[in-house]
């Protein structure tokens, strides 16, 4: 680490000292460039560094006119980039009946009956919820039944949402979508029935789609709304990029909306996903799309296609090539036609658009790494920046399979945080303290061929609970999991700011404070690199600048 001794500034000092539009003085300021090193003051101008150094240096440069603001003693840090999130549904807070707040089905039955009578919804109108966890959340560790949700929402057709993979439905919803105890299981997705083959309400993977279709989507508008509101909330956690995983190309233009409207205080990279029945309709979608891989600007910018190959591990979907705690003869679930899956990443790649993959288990993972190598064979990935999506029980065959490949690994250790428990009681001990392996990851990979996430709204968004859980590999509990696969401070934050933009090929643009890069930082309440360990989690954001605007800033 080397303290700040030198000053860096852009084109010759006359220009720069008359036009800085602000400076901020007197802080410790992380830079996390190539040396790691420290500064006490940056100034910007058009939204970038123009100046990182010491105070005296950059003091200089502020004309009678330029605001200068004194950090005080501050920490800061560059903007952080979560890597893997779904972040418009963290706009969604006023639509949706929080049920991420129950603990209990009850509690859930009462806060779906409670948001019908506060929003007074007519009756036959749609009601659907926030994302969240059953299994891991409710004393009762399950899903709620459709006479659960009947009872409190009796003339209301009502769609459960959870962090993903599985939703549940109540009758006039599952009569809406035509599910009766005749309609068959569609390929990679799963009706649950009762003793008697009645469907219970709970639907799987692809069987979430028979729902999710029928349902009237939000208007353009609202979407944009929705959109800037979510934005808002990622910006008081000190996130100043993200990529979204998986937007249709409704949602792409509301980001593309946001941003030539000016009102984009996040730069998202978004992955593209459809769904399609088989290879000759995916091959349709991409002859007609609407976008091009890497299309956008600073504020918005295509980031490839998502598919995916498999569930989750707190889900019972993950596809592993061992089995389920106690169930022998559960594997998992591969959520695609393998054959089908191979061709499709072909054909993204022949039509140029690069893959990420959803693959958690090790044999997701595995499938995941035949198709690219099969894409490689027509068209190299050298360079393109592939991924596999989550990987949180990539074996270490398969990370240098990756290297060799040329492929990303972007895995998210929030999954050990409120689901670790959960996880080693559906997995075992063996496959909990294998999970998320970052240690080996950045060894094998390079910090540029990973990044930090949380998959939020899967999973909280706080990026200093990320940070903390790569340094200690602990949950709230205190048990650490896979203690082998901690990394040090500076490679945590590295991951959460420079590594992700990799990614979307702007490691030049963004993820450290150097001269020439968008002025993205964070303001903290604490010394992130002297703080006490067990504290980094207790972390909070003071403000949240992007392009040098101050877009979050705390009340104190």
């Amino acid at each position: 680490m080397l303290a700040a001794s030198t000053f860096m500034f852009a084109g010759c000092a006359h220009d720069v000292a008359s036009n800085p539009d602000v400076v901020y003085l007197n802080g410790k300021i992380i830079t996390a460039d190539k040396d790691f090193s420290i500064a006490q003051a940056v100034a910007i101008r058009n939204g970038q560094f123009v100046a990182v150094g010491t105070n005296d240096a950059v003091r200089r440069l502020a004309a009678a006119q330029t605001p200068v603001v004194d950090l005080q003693g501050r920490t800061v840090v560059p903007g952080l980039l979560d890597s893997h999130t779904h972040m418009d549904g963290a706009g969604t807070v006023e639509t949706t009946a929080q049920v991420i707040k129950a603990n209990t089905v009850a509690q859930a039955q009462s806060i779906i009956a409670e948001f019908i009578r506060a929003k007074k919804i007519p009756a036959g109108q749609w009601v659907q919820t926030s994302r969240w966890h059953p299994p891991s959340q409710l004393k009762e560790q399950r899903y709620l039944t459709r006479q659960e949700l009947d009872a409190v929402a009796p003339d209301h057709p009502v769609y459960v949402q959870t962090v993903g993979h599985f939703a549940m439905a109540n009758s006039k919803a599952l009569a809406a979508a035509g599910i009766t105890k005749q309609t068959p299981d569609p390929v990679g997705g799963r009706i649950h029935r009762d003793a008697d083959g009645e469907p219970t309400g709970v639907l799987e993977s692809a069987a979430t789609a028979l729902v999710e279709k029928i349902i009237p989507p939000p208007s353009f508008e609202q979407r944009v709304t929705q959109n800037i509101a979510a934005q808002r909330v990622y910006n008081r956690s000190g996130i100043t990029s993200t990529v979204v995983a998986g937007l249709d190309e409704e949602q792409i233009r509301a980001y593309f909306t946001v941003a030539e409207r000016g009102q984009s205080t996040v730069r998202a990279g978004m992955f593209w996903r459809f769904q399609a029945a088989d290879s000759k309709e995916f091959e349709s979608r991409l002859k007609a799309a609407k976008f091009k891989d890497n299309q956008g600007n600073d504020w918005a910018r295509l980031a490839g296609i998502k598919l995916i190959s498999d569930g989750g591990m707190t889900l019972k979907s993950a596809y592993i090539r061992s089995n389920y705690a106690n169930e022998p003869n559960n594997h998992g679930m591969v959520a695609v036609d393998p054959d089908t899956y191979v061709r499709n990443v072909r054909l993204a790649n022949q039509y140029g658009w690069r893959v990420h993959t959803h693959a958690v288990g090790d044999a997701a993972v595995d499938l995941t790494l035949k198709a690219y190598a099969a894409a490689d064979a027509d068209r190299s990935l050298r360079g393109r920046r592939f991924s596999v999506v989550h990987g949180s029980l990539i074996a270490p065959d398969q990370i240098e399979k990756a290297k060799s490949l040329s492929v990303r690994v972007d895995a998210q250790n929030a999954f050990m945080w409120d689901k670790a428990g959960t996880v080693e009681r559906y997995m075992g001990r063996l496959l909990a303290h294998r999970a998320v392996p970052t240690r080996r990851l950045v060894d094998v990979l390079g910090i540029e061929g990973t990044a930090a996430g949380t998959d939020n709204e899967v999973n909280l968004l706080n990026p200093f609970v990320g940070m903390y859980l790569m340094v200690t590999r602990k949950d709230p509990r205190g048990v650490v999991y896979g203690a082998d696969q901690k990394v040090s401070r500076e490679e945590a934050l590295r991951l959460y700011t420079h590594a992700g933009a990799y990614l979307t090929f702007e490691e030049k643009r963004k993820g450290s404070i150097e001269v020439g890069k968008l002025a993205d930082m964070v303001v903290l309440s604490d010394d992130y690199l002297s703080v006490a360990e067990e504290k980094i989690k207790d972390i909070t954001v003071l403000e949240t600048i992007v392009g040098g605007n101050s877009v979050y800033r705390a009340v104190q």
